[in-house]
């Protein structure tokens, strides 16, 4: 089956909800390069990627309502009482992957348990906003964490990079770290060269925009690991569009596909940590101070992936305190070994600290 054929009918709007990989053209040209000589395993990921844009979708999940605001950035209350434990979520993608659904909830969970939750909401920033990743820390959440009593910090991703430098900020109980990468340099250096690569032919049309927008992060995010990218819709393919799996891939897949533009800002200064690697040289600034969680003398812990393609464990902090499992990036979180490789282990640590 041509390519060219199949495009046409698969692309959609990128202004409408997407349903399915973006942008689609890259897609494309991923599936050409992966199946090479295979001509069932890319029809195979064909069928996958047209069922998947075809499945039904529950209606949107609700958040909490928002108890603070600073600009754009909400405080979602998850309930509970005690010493708050903050969510950081990353700044790429939604941040209902910690509330996806009311099986892999981990906040609700967690309330259950005992604990004060909230998240962290970045919203929606409108083109030229200023904030780089450092003002994300200095002026929307760093504001917003001094109106509480000294909290937990838990960080997911690029949130955890960010709830770090926000512990050097601001008076924190403990600050737990969830695949989140401090030590760039840690990433592999054929993916470093990607990423550099990908930034430079997308950084004119960024700076033009003043945003950087989701379709260049999730094109990042299919280079560290394309095999992977493809294989997951050829075994889609298969499943029983009925079936519980088919609804939680769709419902991870919907998830991933999502997700706010960054500022220019913040989208130059994360390309830049891949190759200049300020936060695990000591050498980040924010607020005019160099951050580094490391020389913390709070409770710090670092919750990692052995097999992690989106944030390998080399590039964590290095804390003493070391939690490891075989989960996944988001299969920590959200997958079936979730609770012994994240839920369980990050309660029993908060625990000792609330």
């Amino acid at each position: 089956m041509g390519l060219c054929v199949v495009a046409p009918t698969l692309t959609a709007s990128l202004d409408a909800p997407q349903h399915g990989p973006r942008p689609l053209p890259l897609f494309l040209e991923m599936l050409r390069s992966e199946t090479e000589g295979a001509s069932e395993r890319r029809a195979a990921a064909l069928a996958g990627l047209a069922a998947f844009q075809a499945a039904p979708r529950p209606a949107a999940r609700d958040l909490p309502a928002p108890v603070d605001a600073e600009g754009r950035v909400l405080l979602r209350d998850y309930g509970g009482a005690g010493v708050p434990v903050v969510f950081v979520p990353s700044l790429i993608n939604p941040p209902y992957i910690l509330d996806l659904d009311a099986e892999t909830s981990l906040l609700r969970w967690l309330r259950g348990e005992g604990f004060r939750v909230l998240l962290v909401d970045w919203g929606s920033p409108a083109p030229g906003a200023a904030e780089d990743i450092a003002g994300h820390v200095a002026v929307l959440l760093a504001p917003l964490l001094a109106r509480l009593p000294p909290a937990v910090l838990v960080g997911y991703c690029l949130g955890g990079t960010i709830a770090a430098a926000a512990a050097c900020l601001v008076e924190a109980r403990g600050l737990a770290m969830i695949a989140a990468p401090w030590r760039f340099h840690g990433f592999p250096a054929p993916a470093r060269a990607r990423i550099a690569a990908l930034w430079a032919n997308a950084e004119p049309m960024c700076s033009r925009l003043g945003l950087v927008p989701m379709e260049v992060l999730q094109a990042g995010f299919w280079q560290l690991d394309p095999a992977r990218t493809i294989a997951k819709y050829e075994r889609f393919a298969a499943l029983d569009p009925a079936s519980p799996a088919a609804a939680a891939f769709v419902a991870l897949e919907d998830w991933a596909n999502a997700g706010a533009p960054l500022t220019y800002a913040a989208g130059a200064e994360l390309f830049a940590f891949f190759h200049e690697d300020a936060p695990g040289r000591g050498a980040w600034q924010v607020a005019g101070r160099a951050v580094d969680p490391r020389a913390l003398a709070i409770p710090r812990i670092d919750f990692v992936s052995l097999n992690d393609r989106i944030v390998p464990a080399a590039s964590a902090a290095g804390f003493a305190d070391r939690h490891e499992a075989r989960a996944g990036h988001v299969g920590m979180v959200v997958g079936s070994g979730r609770h012994d490789a994240l839920w369980h282990p990050l309660r029993d640590w908060l625990r000792h600290l609330v």
